[in-house]
C-alpha cells in the first residue's frame, strides 16, 4: 500500500468528506495512485485524521460512484482500471487544447476554423 498524503481543514466550509474525496481523486488522476493500489481501510484513514469512520466511508462512495475506485468487502478498497477513453472523447480533449491555445493568441472561431481547413487539406490522407 502507497502511504497516502491526505490533510483536512476543519476550518473549510468544505465538508471533510469532500477534501478527502478530492484530495485521492486528484491522486488517483494524477497518476499518484495507480491502477490496483490499495487505499487505506475506512477505521484507519479516519483515525489517521481524527474524523469518523463514516466521513471517509462517504467519500469512499462519492469515489466509487465516481468510478475511481472499487470497494470489495474483505478485499478493502482499490484504485479501479481506468477505462480505455474513446476516439471521440481524445479529439474533444485534442480539440479544447486546439481552441484554448488558438484564444491565447487571440484568435476568433473563424480563424480556427480556417487553420483546421489548411491543416487538414495538407495532411496526408488515410
Amino acid at each position: 500500500m502507497k502511504p497516502l498524503t491526505v490533510r483536512v481543514d476543519t476550518s473549510s466550509p468544505v465538508p471533510p468528506y469532500e477534501q478527502v474525496r478530492l484530495q485521492i481523486a486528484d491522486l488517483i488522476l494524477g497518476g499518484h495512485l495507480e491502477e490496483n493500489d490499495r487505499l487505506p481501510a475506512v477505521r484507519q484513514l479516519a483515525a489517521d485524521l481524527g474524523l469518523a469512520a463514516g466521513t471517509i466511508a462517504r467519500a469512499y462512495r462519492e469515489l466509487e460512484s465516481a468510478t475511481l475506485v472499487i470497494s470489495r468487502t474483505g478485499a478493502g478498497t482499490r484504485v479501479a482500471p481506468r477505462p480505455a477513453r474513446s476516439r471521440e472523447a481524445q479529439l474533444a480533449d485534442a480539440a479544447s487544447t486546439y481552441i484554448a491555445n488558438g484564444r491565447r493568441v487571440g484568435a476568433s472561431d473563424d480563424q480556427l476554423l480556417a487553420a483546421v481547413r489548411i491543416a487538414l487539406s495538407s495532411a496526408p490522407s488515410r
